[in-house]
């Protein structure tokens, strides 16, 4: 049996357009925690691939989606109870923003749209003080930066989760299952570009919505401290 060093739950894709020009998901959270290609699984569920045994695992991190958790389509519901088993195991998990709120829901969580929209662009996160001693974020300045691009939201955080980090829009930015479990509602995969890329493809839908898409682009920045938890990520899974 095959154990690679990261497994990815590939919950979808990006836009065409975008992947043409920068690569997937997969591609992003590869790079950015640092590992060659052949370390790494990739698991598409959303195309229809068979999830992994359990007992084959070393970590895993779930992918970003265009779906939304509340379709709650069969996939998803399979990957839910995967899940289960898998943090009973006390496997390492990343949640990244799809993946945050599936996480969530697995464990008893609720999500739901946003009442207010999407939150998308660069924007500042704050860490609880919970936040501030955990083993992934703890490292990461008080309030940094991180790119976001969603519109549903944990509405409701499992009751056992810890709360790491918020903002005034996102109460729930990343939370803690256990040990080895974190969401984070952003997604420190992606580049500046990336980011620019999705304002961009999706500019006429923000106008539509109030958003002043110019501002959004400006304020666009490098989020080195949020991109840096991928690579964490995977030092706490090396030192197990």
């Amino acid at each position: 049996m095959a154990i690679h060093t990261l497994t990815i739950i590939k919950a979808g894709s990006t836009f065409p357009s975008i992947r043409q020009r920068y690569g997937d998901f997969d591609d992003w959270i590869t790079s950015g925690c640092g590992l060659a290609a052949e370390l790494v699984a990739v698991v598409d569920v959303a195309a229809g691939e068979a999830l992994p045994a359990v007992d084959s695992l070393s970590a895993v991190i779930i992918t970003g989606s265009h779906a939304m958790v509340t379709e709650q389509a069969a996939w998803m519901q399979e990957v839910e109870a995967w899940l289960a088993q898998v943090l009973a195991r006390s496997v390492p998990v990343l949640g990244i923003c799809f993946g945050h709120q599936l996480l969530a829901h697995a464990m008893a969580g609720q999500v739901a749209y946003h009442p207010h929209g999407q939150e998308i662009g660069t924007v500042a996160v704050t860490l609880t003080e919970t936040g501030k001693q955990d083993k992934l974020l703890g490292g990461l300045p008080e309030v940094f930066l991180a790119q976001a691009s969603h519109a549903q939201t944990v509405s409701v955080l499992p009751a056992h989760a810890l709360r790491l980090a918020g903002n005034p829009f996102e109460a729930n930015h990343a939370f803690r299952l256990g040990e080895n479990a974190w969401g984070v509602q952003f997604h420190p995969e992606f580049s500046a570009d990336i980011m620019q890329a999705y304002v961009s493809e999706e500019e006429a839908e923000l106008r539509e919505e109030g958003f002043d898409t110019d501002t959004l682009q400006t304020a666009i920045a490098e989020t080195p401290a949020a991109y840096a938890l991928l690579a964490r990520f995977m030092d706490i899974v090396a030192a197990r």
